[in-house]
């Protein structure tokens, strides 16, 4: 599953008291669900008929499995099958609602062997975003299914455990004139059994676990394609059914792409992508049957931007890749969701890379590497596999752990072992547990045997322990021979942090001169490395930026490196180069001032995901770390490092310009347009944007969020209203969503309020609930109105943050405060209106907040200092 979260990865619920620990006995075990639901959206409800073929293990007169908002008309359980089996038993049902179970007992006791389970019930089709919901347009209503990670138990009494994996068998009874999707092809379509109704029946699916099973109903049309004979279908309603064909040729060269690399090809037999109007996560990897939020799917072929058209192959291609890992194999329990995540993340960016050399996808893994690098730096982190046990502990797993830092772990990995024999464990561990289920172990004893390479010592390191390595680096020259000394520990944000850690490290150093760096596995507390050559005035010692640890380099060391930055380290190297650095300044082990002096030699960098690591931390600097005296000279010298590359690509892209330029112009113009505060790049998009409002030329679609918000940050009611109204006509969700979020970034009192009103109307989504407000959050000018908000409308809000992720989204935006006293309100709050999926989140933004205020008392004068020391 991918999750839309503006900063980060998370999943969450909302509840006053949080179903407790109830993982199911397996005395009783499914083997088959035969599942019928007639769908009544006018009243949004349904009725379900089930039989449940399973195997019981050890003679019981209790049969116990999940069942949420379920009401139970009658339950029959029969042992045996053919001429041995027994008159089928009524049971009686017993509901934990605090568990989430439901207790079948019957009054003679199942025997050991098969047996049948044959429910009938009735269900409500929920506004929450999970289990079997309604979903809304303003023309009609649509039922559709999130079941990741405990919700199939809302729609049917099930087996709701990863490890029950089972086939299914659906059949939907639906409105005439409406169409039903599902994890297998349509077998039979009839009339029937009201003359308002008609029945579909889909193809029984693999064996897989409960929360993969899928359902859509509405008015849904699709666009067709097929890649190495393999069906695909790209699916929304009919008003936007035509943009979905970016999503359709990127399906088609992932699903070819994977078949090539894996051994087991696609084992599916189809592929459906739907565009739901509601939906709480990014996408959902469902069997066969894809679901997606629209605006990470749909876009105009003709205008989308280039950032929207990754969004689309990237999500595309880490759903896809769930087809495999997490669909033909399945983590064990939710406490190793990373097999699922942290891989899907992984092999996601492989096919991008493939088709779409200009993108610069290894940047784009670095960045992944940084997000959880920073995460992983807090203490209040948790490690890859960590027990989980409620559904809001389980929500709570999906989280940049499991996704960036599982990712990143197995990089560094591949990159250890080499990228064939690393394919190799990979398909050796997908043979070995398809269609069942595996754990970490499997996955490790699986790279060993292909590589011949100690991975069984190394990753249990990086998985069952919490935090990031350092590796504090020097270097001596001695008869002509570099000799670099590493030691590691454990990194905290932290300054005042320390815990003792041991990691097993493959380390990859490289030098002046080397054709190849020099990689060793670091095992002990401290080891000496002589790199071959002569001495080498410089050492960089993550080199391919895919080492998951931070470097701390002595100055000597450091002073040798940054003239070379440009010419010896690749993109990712400077990128990691850059962040390391940021991240000794958060944790006071370096100075702000050395931060300043190497980001100042980025003016020229020509790679916009790394020129956006280096704008990024400036605009930190200047928002927390300048004050009235000093912001000026600071914006000054943002304008003298970026103008020079603005004038080069000023304001208009070319038809002739390559992605990366659009990209790099937006990342310029953005950076000039807030901390910069440079007054002809203001007016410049001020102009442009009124234009293209006011239908003249429109707006490069890759520089266009970056003009917009550069022109609300200055901008006038007018603009405001202006803005409004074009999300309001706007025809593709990229644009919509574009013009909606960009109200939040105006200064104005008066607009802000205005903005923040309407988080209550129907004009913003409950699924966009939660990241529109953390918009606000993100606005410097806007944020101590939004906390307000907050407070005095927490009884309406509510609702809206309740579902799935809103609540993390909401709780992880609050990191922006840099204040004690707002830190206080803050813990206050949540004391009196506890989030229980949120808990960890909480204690990382708190962990931030303190950590900025740190940063403010002991950097601000040295920022000063610095500006001083350039006039």
């Amino acid at each position: 599953m991918r999750f839309c979260v503006p900063l980060a990865l998370g999943l969450a619920a909302l509840a006053a008291s949080p179903a407790a620990a109830q993982r199911l006995p397996t005395t009783v075990v499914p083997s088959h669900y035969d599942l019928a639901f007639g769908v009544d959206l006018a009243h949004e409800r349904f009725e379900g008929t089930e039989t449940i073929q399973v195997q019981v293990e050890e003679a019981t007169p209790r049969v116990v499995l999940h069942a949420v908002d379920i009401t139970f008309r009658n339950v029959t359980i029969r042992t045996g099958t053919g001429a041995s089996a027994q008159t089928a038993q009524t049971a009686d049902v017993t509901l934990d609602a605090n568990a989430q179970t439901a207790t079948l007992t019957v009054g003679r006791a199942l025997e050991k062997g098969p047996a049948t389970i044959q429910i009938r019930y009735s269900g409500i089709l929920g506004t929450s975003l999970r289990g079997f919901y309604i979903s809304k347009t303003k023309a009609r209503k649509h039922a559709v299914t999130q079941f990741e990670s405990t919700d199939a138990r809302r729609a049917f009494p099930c087996f709701d455990e990863p490890a029950f994996k089972a086939t299914f068998a659906v059949t939907l009874t639906i409105d005439r004139g409406d169409a039903a999707i599902s994890n297998g092809r349509v077998l039979s379509d009839t009339p029937g059994p009201a003359v308002t109704q008609h029945t579909m029946k889909f193809a029984t699916s693999p064996k897989m676990s409960s929360y993969l099973l899928a359902m859509a109903v509405g008015d849904f049309k699709c666009l067709e394609g097929a890649a190495d004979a393999i069906p695909i279908r790209i699916c929304a309603t009919p008003d936007k059914t035509e943009l979905g064909r970016i999503a359709l040729e990127s399906a088609e060269q992932i699903l070819k792409f994977y078949n090539t690399y894996y051994t087991i090809k696609y084992p599916f037999g189809k592929l459906d992508v739907v565009a739901v109007p509601d939906f709480a996560a990014g996408a959902m990897e469902n069997t066969a049957a894809i679901f997606y939020r629209e605006t990470d799917l749909l876009a105009d072929s003709q205008s989308a931007s280039v950032a929207t058209r990754k969004t689309i192959a990237s999500i595309l291609a880490h759903e896809m890749a769930h087809q495999w890992f997490g669909g033909l194999v399945t983590m064990q329990w939710w406490d190793d969701i990373w097999l699922n995540e942290g891989f899907a993340t992984w092999m996601a960016n492989k096919p991008l890379a493939a088709a779409h050399g200009d993108w610069n996808i290894a940047v784009d893994e670095t960045e992944e590497n940084r997000s959880a690098l920073n995460l992983d730096a807090l203490k209040a982190t948790r490690p890859i596999h960590a027990d989980v046990n409620t559904p809001a502990q389980i929500d709570e797993a999906f989280d940049g752990i499991a996704y960036e830092k599982g990712a990143a772990v197995l990089r560094m990995v591949e990159h250890y072992v080499g990228p064939e024999a690393f394919r190799a464990g990979i398909n050796a561990y997908l043979q070995a547990h398809a269609y069942a289920n595996a754990a970490s172990e499997d996955l490790w004893k699986a790279i060993s045997a292909s590589s011949g390479k100690p991975v069984e010592r190394i990753l249990p390191t990086f998985v069952n322990q919490p935090g990031v390595p350092l590796l504090e680096v020097s270097s001596v020259c001695a008869n002509d021979r570099t000799t670099v000394t590493l030691t590691q520990r454990r990194f905290f944000a932290d300054a005042a942090s320390a815990e003792a850690g041991r990691w097993q490290i493959p380390v990859c150093l490289k030098g002046a001169g080397q054709s190849a760096p020099t990689c060793e596995v670091l095992t002990d507390a401290s080891r000496a490395v002589t790199l071959p050559g002569t001495c080498s005035p410089w050492v960089f010692a993550n080199a391919g930026a895919r080492g998951y640890y931070r470097t701390a380099y002595s100055s000597e060391l450091l002073r040798g490196i940054a003239p070379r930055v440009e010419t010896d380290l690749s993109a990712p190297e400077r990128l990691m180069l850059l962040d390391d650095e940021w991240a000794m300044v958060r944790a006071r082990r370096h100075t702000i001032g050395d931060y300043l002096t190497l980001a100042a030699g980025y003016g020229t960098e020509r790679t916009s995901g790394v020129l956006q690591e280096a704008t990024s931390r400036l605009g930190f600097i200047h928002t927390y770390l300048t004050t009235d005296a000093t912001r000026g000279s600071f914006e000054r010298f943002a304008r003298g490092l970026l103008r020079p590359l603005f004038s080069d690509l000023g304001l208009t892209a070319a038809s002739s310009d390559s992605d990366e330029r659009r990209t790099l112009r937006s990342t310029v113009v953005a950076a000039l347009g807030s901390f910069g505060d440079d007054p002809d790049v203001v007016a410049q998009a001020r102009t442009a944007l009124d234009r293209a409002l006011a239908g003249g030329p429109a707006l490069d679609a890759t520089t266009a969020a970056s003009v917009i918000r550069t022109a609300a940050a200055h901008g006038d009611a007018a603009l405001f209203d202006a803005l409004a109204s074009a999300a309001e006509r706007a025809t593709s969700p990229e644009e919509q969503y574009r013009y909606l979020y960009a109200l939040a970034g105006f200064r104005d009192p008066a607009l802000i309020d205005r903005g923040l009103q309407r988080v209550l109307s129907t004009q913003i989504r409950n699924q966009d609930a939660a990241i529109y407000l953390g918009r606000f959050f993100a606005n410097p000018a806007a944020r101590p109105r939004a906390w307000t908000f907050v407070n005095e409308r927490w009884a309406e809000l509510a609702p809206k943050i309740s579902i799935s992720g809103g609540d993390t989204n909401l709780v992880r935006s609050l990191a922006g405060f840099c204040d004690a006293p707002s830190r206080d309100a803050i813990v206050s709050f949540f004391a009196a209106h506890p989030l229980p999926a949120s808990t960890r989140t909480l204690d990382q933004t708190l962990e931030q907040i303190n950590s900025c205020i740190e940063l403010r008392e002991s950097q601000t004068a040295a920022v000063t200092s610095w500006l001083a020391g350039r006039s």
